[in-house]
């Protein structure tokens, strides 16, 4: 018995960390069909590209066809200008996710790299880090992205820097704690004791061990920044039309909501099923990484 329990245990211990994660992250259902949802949107917005034309199926005109419910030829029906939702729709992913994923990663680099240095060091140096991301954490992230897209004009890019300003306001609190708690071990003592410059021993020793819960952050924030992403498009200071972003679906559908709601409500669903994809995602990496819930 005791033989056999042994090599049980075995297969256990020789995992490591990442399948470890990966065998707890496919036991909880809501993750995994958040990520098989994500999966077919990311493989949808690439492969559109490939099979539908940008300027005659995407934002060319078809006033024939114009405010056709959903049928056989038009899955999601058509808008009022005639252009099939569907195919829209599957091209307009490409804006979300990419404003969603690359403002994230830009705050992620920028709230890391400085709330390692305010939790590591201390001092000054912290003071002035979180006292100025205490002020922008204050104000409202759609604020901070409108005062920025104003002054720097409509256009994607402007619209995926404004995001990324308030993205990093997070980041820089996670890091800071994680680090804080981390900068006494006993690993980052022994790491100075070999010589290691201070930026090594940050970059190797500390920021590897707080990327849990910056990894839950990851994912959880890129649903917040694609709903605010679609807010400014629907306020008319996102992406610029005729481009088929999300929120911008919704704005200009707005008109026919009595006569055509389907126009309004489609590209809503979309949106809220994203989001609701990504914080399963996330719910599930933060019971996969959480060291207390292992078994």
């Amino acid at each position: 018995m005791e033989g056999s329990k042994k090599q049980e245990e075995q297969p256990l211990k020789s995992r490591t960390l990442l399948q470890e994660t990966w065998r707890r992250l496919l036991k909880n259902k809501g993750a995994v069909v958040g990520m098989i949802f994500l999966l077919c949107l990311i493989a949808a917005a690439v492969l559109s590209g490939f099979i539908f034309d940008y300027d005659t199926q995407v934002i060319g005109q078809n006033i024939k066809e114009r405010l056709q419910w959903p049928s056989r030829e038009h899955i999601f029906g058509t808008d009022e200008l005639g252009r099939d939702i569907f195919i829209r729709l599957l091209y307009g992913a490409r804006y979300s996710l990419v404003i969603g994923c690359g403002s994230v990663f830009i705050g992620l680099v920028i709230g890391v790299i400085f709330g390692a240095l305010a939790g590591f060091y201390g001092g000054v140096i912290d003071q002035v880090v979180m006292r100025v991301n205490d002020m922008l954490y204050a104000v409202p992230n759609i604020m901070i992205a409108v005062v920025v897209v104003s002054l720097l004009g409509t256009s994607t890019f402007n619209l995926l820097l404004a995001l990324c300003v308030t993205c990093a306001t997070g980041f820089v609190r996670i890091t800071r704690a994680a680090v804080m708690t981390i900068r006494g071990q006993e690993y980052v003592e022994s790491a100075y004791a070999m010589g290691l410059p201070t930026w090594k021993v940050i970059a190797k020793h500390i920021i590897p061990n707080c990327l849990s819960p910056i990894i839950v952050q990851v994912t959880l924030l890129i649903g917040t920044t694609i709903i605010n992403a679609s807010s400014l498009s629907f306020l008319g200071i996102g992406v610029p039309s005729p481009a088929p972003e999300w929120g911008a679906m919704l704005s200009s559908g707005r008109s026919q909501i009595r006569n055509a709601p389907y126009i309004c409500v489609i590209p809503g669903l979309a949106i809220m099923f994203t989001v609701l994809a990504l914080n399963l995602l996330g719910d599930g990496l933060r019971d996969a990484l959480d060291p207390k819930l292992k078994k």
